[in-house]
């Protein structure tokens, strides 16, 4: 792999190659004289910032050989002829940490991570480059996810430089789902599949063939809160599968992290002989939680409530509700739009917006800026119902009270939303934002 005496490392134009032109050229020895062919890519995981080029695969007498990248002279040449007049002829097996790029990549599905979509490489990129110390290096640096007929890139025309309608788009916005768990483990705990949203991850979920899954959960499962975000998002039939899979107590982990009422969902869908036993491995709060949700009606909203909200004694000041607003550090987000108003009998008295708490002098009483009749319903109202009345006032969460106007439970819009959409809504096509692939080739 040798390059032009003399030329400065910073102005050497960097070579590409197509790994489908790569594949079954033939390698020779250092006298010309046919070795084998080309099988397959090595590549190391993870790279720096890209997966380097460690060598080949290559088919000599029937048997599958180790040809390190040292031992190439030029790398995208019509044929590889090794620097070294020996080849050694062990049989080729794979390290923890190496990927092979046609047995583990080509053809096979990668997580588009900026689009959160799953695509299939037709194709791989490699690029010739050089580290700061001047050592040319080649590294795995586009993927192609357009397949076309072969006919047809004949008919375009291969000149190895773009010219055949391919688009090779930056490997660093791709997960590649090799399978391969020595080197899925050294890509770093959650790899590139941590800049997405717990939903997103569902969605890759839900198209996921059953290997797929287990791979996409096993990077997730890393980050136990994200794991329990993820679950909390996963279409019903999905969630009661791939939490069957699992031990007691693995389970008893996710649902231990998810909001009560998701869990509660989740474990009435578990088979009845099993609830019982991963009741008594959550913690006891949480115990107390789901026991209570699952004793309500799924279609009312005691069945639709949070029982996590936040309430103040009526005395309090807006400086103390932002505070406690603030400090409520475990509370879902959503649950924090509103800060509720009790009396000593824990009697709702009154509900303030966040935002009408920001726009009222710090000093002013809670009651003063709250609503003191607030919209309400009891746990046995139906779900229908609460969406009419959330719609109607306009309201992002709604109070949940029993008969002596205890508060019991909130009810948030994204609670409310995932009961009436149409239950095939997962598996619609995820609308894009505007900008998704704005600056991206395609």
């Amino acid at each position: 792999m040798a390059t032009a005496p003399g030329t400065p490392a910073a102005t050497r134009p960097g070579r590409t190659i197509h790994l489908s032109d790569l594949l079954k050229r033939p390698i020779t020895d250092s006298r010309g004289e046919s070795l084998g062919r080309v099988e397959d890519v090595v590549v190391s995981f993870p790279g720096s910032p890209l997966p380097v080029v460690k060598g080949l695969v290559a088919k000599v007498g029937g048997r599958e050989v180790f040809v390190p990248v040292e031992q190439t002279g030029v790398f995208d040449g019509e044929e590889l002829k090794l620097t070294s007049p020996t080849l050694d002829l062990r049989r080729f097996e794979r390290r923890d940490g190496e990927v092979l790029l046609r047995r583990d990549v080509l053809g096979h599905r990668l997580i588009d991570v900026p689009s959160a979509h799953l695509t299939r490489a037709a194709d791989l990129e490699l690029r010739q480059q050089w580290t700061p110390g001047g050592r040319e290096e080649w590294v795995l640096a586009g993927v192609d996810t357009h397949r076309r007929p072969g006919w047809l890139r004949r008919l375009i025309g291969r000149d190895g430089g773009g010219q055949d309608g391919r688009a090779f788009r930056d490997w660093s916005r791709f997960e590649p789902l090799i399978g391969h768990a020595g080197s899925a483990g050294l890509r770093g705990p959650l790899a590139r599949v941590r800049r997405l949203k717990p939903a997103q991850i569902a969605d890759l979920l839900e198209d996921a063939s059953k290997a797929e899954e287990h791979e996409i959960l096993g990077h997730v499962h890393a980050d136990p809160e994200l794991e329990a975000d993820v679950f909390e998002e996963l279409d019903e039939d999905q969630a009661r599968r791939l939490l069957a899979e699992r031990s007691d107590a693995e389970i008893a982990e996710v649902l231990a992290r998810m909001r009560a009422d998701d869990a509660a969902d989740a474990l009435a869908e578990l088979p009845q002989h099993r609830r019982q036993a991963v009741l008594d491995l959550l913690p006891a709060g949480q115990r107390t939680k789901v026991l209570t949700l699952m004793g309500f009606n799924p279609a009312s909203a005691g069945g639709l409530m949070g029982v996590d909200f936040l309430t103040l004694p009526e005395e309090a000041s807006v400086a103390d509700a932002l505070a406690a607003v603030g400090q409520a550090g475990s509370l879902q987000p959503e649950a924090l739009t509103s800060v509720h108003a009790v009396d000593a009998s824990r009697r709702l008295c009154g509900v303030a917006t966040v935002v009408r708490l920001l726009q009222a002098d710090r000093g002013t009483p809670l009651l003063d800026v709250s609503d003191q009749d607030p919209v309400r319903v009891g746990a046995d109202t139906d779900v229908v119902d609460v969406a009419v009345l959330m719609s109607d006032y306009n309201l992002i969460t709604v109070p949940v009270v029993d008969e002596d106007r205890r508060m019991i439970g909130l009810i948030t819009v994204d609670d409310v939303l995932e009961a009436t959409l149409p239950e095939d809504w997962r598996r619609r096509e995820t609308a894009q934002p505007p900008d998704a692939h704005r600056g991206t080739p395609q």
